[in-house]
């Protein structure tokens, strides 16, 4: 660093002055995910500017047949390279395309979003009463389109991040009714939202917050310098 850094007048919701947010400055990001989340997530480190559209991939692929980690990182590039395919050819390129699946498991098990308010009670139950933490897992996936005539055309990077959260035991039942009766956790995998009233059926977590709400910050960031510039990314890889 050559000059010592300084306070200036800069809004604290404006990116920091990062190579990677200069780049994309004035340039079409899109977020490959309807999560409002997600979203909010990206704004929280000052990229506002987003296109938000829902990737149209079906997100049916068999889990029976590939691993968690192959199945949510095939998940995540899927989402990210259908909207690839739909919006390269648009009047304005994008310039970095973002997509993100987080899954729950727990004993093993992949927690889907609740069924019902009765599932959705029995679900909140058996993390509770578990003797293990039950971990999150984000796949985030990164396209950009690249300068050079070179196939695929594209650079596409993936990250996995995993969190362990701990359920506090000492939670009621009736407690957990309440939960379900506010709706807050039935559209979330695992059924509940860290980032609201979910927050108080956890007890710790071990790893990124940030992973438990929908999508890992840190390991975004360093996602898209890897994808934007492959030779010159800001963090060093872990």
């Amino acid at each position: 660093m050559s000059e010592p850094p300084s306070y200036t007048d800069a809004v604290a919701a404006q990116p920091l002055n990062l190579p990677v947010f200069q780049f994309l400055r004035d340039k079409r990001i899109i977020l490959a995910s309807g999560s409002p989340r997600r979203r909010q997530l990206l704004n929280q480190i000052g990229i506002a500017k987003l296109d938000v559209i829902k990737s149209g991939f079906a997100e049916d692929l068999d889990k029976s047949q590939m691993s968690v980690y192959e199945y949510v990182q095939e998940t995540a590039s899927r989402k990210a390279l259908a909207v690839y395919k739909q919006e390269i050819e648009a009047d304005v390129e994008p310039a970095l395309i973002i997509a993100a699946d987080t899954i729950v498991l727990s004993k093993n098990q992949i927690v889907e979003k609740p069924k019902s308010p009765i599932d959705h009670f029995r679900m909140l139950q058996s993390l509770r009463d578990d003797d293990f933490p039950h971990r999150v897992f984000t796949a985030v996936a990164c396209i950009a389109p690249l300068e050079e005539p070179v196939y695929p055309g594209y650079s596409l990077q993936t990250h996995i991040e995993e969190t362990q959260v701990f359920f506090a035991k000492d939670v009621s039942d009736e407690f957990l009714s309440a939960y379900v009766a506010s709706a807050e956790g039935k559209d979330a995998a695992g059924g509940y939202q860290i980032q609201g009233k979910g927050a108080l059926l956890v007890d710790k977590i071990v790893g990124d917050y940030s992973n438990v709400v929908g999508l890992p910050l840190k390991a975004t960031l360093q996602l898209m310098e890897k994808t934007l510039f492959p030779e010159e990314s800001e963090f060093e890889d872990a």
